[in-house]
């Protein structure tokens, strides 16, 4: 194989990927839990907004709520997951 050829193939793929990492920085998905905790996260996975409904904060339930932010995380996270398969579909590196 030429090496010229090569060589422009893998910075066309590097540039794809810097496209696709850019793309998902700037992309947000949300979770929510019963609609009483609303997690943000962005197209990378990193948590950027919380929001908690003041009807889901009871004193003497703490573990609910704990239990909402864990499910509104996991939603999101889910969410961001499915960005990234897309985003990285199709371009053949494995890894991506």
């Amino acid at each position: 194989m030429d090496m010229k050829k090569l060589m422009k193939q893998m910075q066309q793929a590097q540039a794809a990927a810097a496209k696709i990492q850019d793309d998902l920085a700037a992309k947000s998905v949300e979770g929510t839990a019963s609609g009483l905790v609303t997690v943000t996260m962005n197209g990378h996975g990193k948590l950027t907004a919380l929001k908690i409904d003041p009807k889901a904060v009871d004193p003497d339930d703490v573990e609910a709520l704990e239990d909402l932010i864990l499910v509104a995380v996991q939603d999101a996270s889910a969410k961001a997951d499915a960005l990234q398969q897309d985003a990285t579909r199709g371009l053949g590196i494995p890894g991506f």
